[in-house]
């Protein structure tokens, strides 16, 4: 029986994906592991390999292709000892014939790479065996009506009633795209629930609190901002998908997580002098390069992770209708790419070595750079360092990278005059702002994780033991 190869999910937000090119060719015999694409996210290409075996029958959807949803028909694979020429001309459905579930597919395997590659058996039975998609789904046992959670929460959110509602993913299931259509076309809103006691025809019908459809767009259309310049004064860049992405996420995370700033300057003389010790006592490997070079960055993320764990309270995200409380330290890192940056997190920053931080920050560069880092090394994470001291930035507020709780701007280090003992001194600051989202930290609760971040900064001994 034809296997239906389907676009993969390769991370959790992933909605399309651009089919960047095929490794195997139409009539290529494929082996369990083989891999058959590259795909490329908002965030990285990743290989997909097979994990069924057979032969590539048909390819539905050519190689630079952009957009492609997740979840549609991108090949056929035959099945062993199938006419290859049969599923490639009529064996399987065809790409616009195939359904676009906007869920999870009917089964979908964890590949070794990080990816997910779904396929789908082609359904042999009858047309008439088939839901009709013209007709709301049907309900299951207890009135049930079966819809993917997504397409739920989108119901909640904008009304929409999913009795009423015709599901046109697997057996009649209904998906997002299915609410979303209803609500553009005026399907039926979903009912005020009544009081508890009061019979629903006697229920007051309360006027529905006013609710936009969607967020009104931020600043001028396009048109507008063309209106405004001359046609031989400007040449229009296109998005790709992480620019996307990256306006989006940021844009509701200002929207969302209210933000306050605490800036504190914290003297470097300290850990200068240990970085240059440290360093100068670095072994050398066999090449006779040193093991390790530690950057002023690398002690900022050992010192914002034990900082976590010396404020356990501020370890710790926003859930919705709880928090999540850690008990070791992630910590991300910004890094910038041509385009826009990736955030990679190091794991339980509080207990790995100031060297392995070094070295594994090193790793994570070099791959964001080639987009090569993996969708569990940039997603998660507790709060995040932006360090734009290398530009001679003195000071700066930086926006909170969701899920997280809160993101560490970091200045550069200069010689400045303070006054110590009544006497004027010359050191070396640092200037750090620590944006927060009110709903995990208040005030004095920022406050105590600045200030043991700090005091770390200053006293560095303490990140040695």
């Amino acid at each position: 029986m034809p296997i239906n190869v389907l676009m993969p999910a390769l991370s959790p937000t992933m909605e399309k994906g651009n089919l960047a090119k095929w490794l195997k060719k139409e009539g290529d015999a494929v082996k369990s592991g083989d891999v058959l694409a590259e795909i490329e996210t908002d965030k990285a290409t990743m290989e997909v390999e097979a994990i069924d075996e057979g032969v590539l029958a048909k390819i539905v959807v050519p190689e630079g292709t952009a957009d492609v949803p997740v979840n549609d028909l991108i090949a056929i694979i035959a099945a062993e000892g199938e006419d290859v020429s049969t599923a490639s001309s009529g064996g399987a459905p065809k790409a616009a014939e195939a359904p676009k579930p906007a869920e999870a597919p009917a089964a979908q395997n964890t590949t070794p790479g990080g990816g997910h590659m779904a396929y789908e058996r082609v359904n042999e039975a009858p047309d008439a065996a088939k839901p009709d998609a013209s007709k709301p789904a049907a309900a299951g046992e207890g009135g049930r009506v079966f819809a993917s959670p997504l397409a739920r929460r989108i119901a909640k959110q904008e009304g929409v009633d999913l009795a009423a509602v015709a599901g046109s993913g697997p057996h009649g299931r209904i998906i997002a795209r299915d609410v979303q259509a209803a609500k553009a076309s005026g399907a039926t809103k979903a009912p005020a629930p009544a009081e508890a006691g009061t019979p629903a025809a006697e229920a007051p019908k309360a006027a529905p609190a006013p609710k936009p459809a969607s967020p009104a767009p931020a600043g001028l259309s396009f048109d507008q901002v063309k209106g405004f310049f001359a046609k031989d004064a400007y040449a229009e860049v296109p998005l790709d998908g992480m620019r996307k992405t990256i306006a989006k996420r940021l844009t509701e995370a200002m929207q969302v997580a209210p933000h306050f700033y605490l800036t504190v300057d914290c003297e470097l003389d300290a850990l200068m002098t240990l970085r240059e010790t440290l360093n100068a006592s670095a072994g050398k490997d066999k090449d006779g390069k040193p093991l390790f070079k530690l950057s002023v960055n690398d002690f900022v993320i050992k010192a914002m992770g034990l900082a976590l764990t010396r404020v356990p309270a501020a370890n710790a995200v926003w859930a919705e209708d709880r928090i999540l409380r850690f008990t070791h330290a992630e910590v991300g890192v910004a890094v910038a790419i041509d385009g826009g940056l990736f955030t990679p997190v190091i794991r339980r920053a509080d207990e790995k070595t100031l060297s392995t931080i070094s070295n594994e920050m090193k790793d994570f560069a070099v791959r964001a750079r080639a987009k090569k880092l993996k969708p569990e090394e940039y997603q998660g994470g507790v709060t995040s360092v932006s360090n734009l001291g290398m530009f001679g930035i003195k000071q700066f507020t930086a926006v909170i990278n969701p899920p997280q709780s809160s993101i560490l701007a970091v200045g550069a280090g200069e010689k400045r005059v303070v006054v110590k003992d009544g006497q004027p001194a010359v050191v070396q600051v640092m200037t750090c702002t620590l944006s927060c989202d009110h709903r995990v930290l208040d005030g004095a609760l920022g406050a105590e994780l600045i200030a043991a971040f700090k005091g770390l900064i200053e006293n560095p001994m303490g990140m040695l033991v």
